[in-house]
């Protein structure tokens, strides 16, 4: 088998394509929208995540700022605007009007989620570590928003059934086929009666 060796670089993919709200600069400007692929979790206890954001984007001003921000989880129908979000800058576009998305209010984050998702994970930052070409907001969980239309029937969150984005090597792709589920591999069999 043939390989070829490369300089180093980030190739861990597929990666969760999400879109991070955050207020706006002043009291009156629009609140922003940044598409993130370096998004992660980080701790269970206490909750926290993490997201990467180069210093030049609009968002990383106001991520210093405000020191809150809100995590939105992408669908099949918000891939568009999860693309324009990343590409168009805040400074000189409203985001929100432009993709026709909804400022969600959330009782534990004070940036705006985004309605048409269907996980808004509001967070707090508690450090910014400056690595390189994009620094890094490791923040607490300061709650989290589910859209209803995902409980069945036993009040179980089905989050699979959201049609979820990812992102591998500068494209999106839709979450499919289930292989397993966690422990599967070493789960003891049912006896058949």
């Amino acid at each position: 088998m043939n390989r070829q060796d490369w300089k180093p670089g980030n190739m861990l993919y597929p990666l969760p394509a999400v879109m991070v709200s955050v207020a706006g600069m002043e009291e009156n400007d629009p609140p922003n929208i940044i598409t993130v692929a370096w998004a992660g979790t980080v701790c269970t206890n206490p909750a926290m995540v993490s997201i990467s954001v180069r210093p030049s984007r609009y968002s990383y001003e106001l991520l210093r700022k405000h020191k809150e921000f809100v995590i939105n989880l992408t669908t099949k129908d918000l891939v568009r605007a999860c693309d324009i979000c990343g590409v168009k800058s805040g400074r000189d576009v409203d985001k929100f009007k432009e993709c026709k998305l909804t400022p969600l209010v959330l009782s534990h984050c004070s940036a705006p989620a985004i309605a048409e998702s269907p996980v808004n994970i509001g967070c707090r930052v508690k450090q910014v570590l400056e690595l390189g070409s994009h620094h890094m907001f490791l923040a607490e969980v300061t709650g989290v928003s589910v859209d209803e239309r995902y409980m069945d029937e036993k009040g179980k969150f089905e989050l699979n059934d959201a049609l979820l984005v990812t992102y591998s090597h500068g494209e999106y792709f839709l979450l499919g086929e289930k292989l397993g589920s966690f422990g599967y591999s070493v789960r003891k069999k049912k006896k058949s009666t």
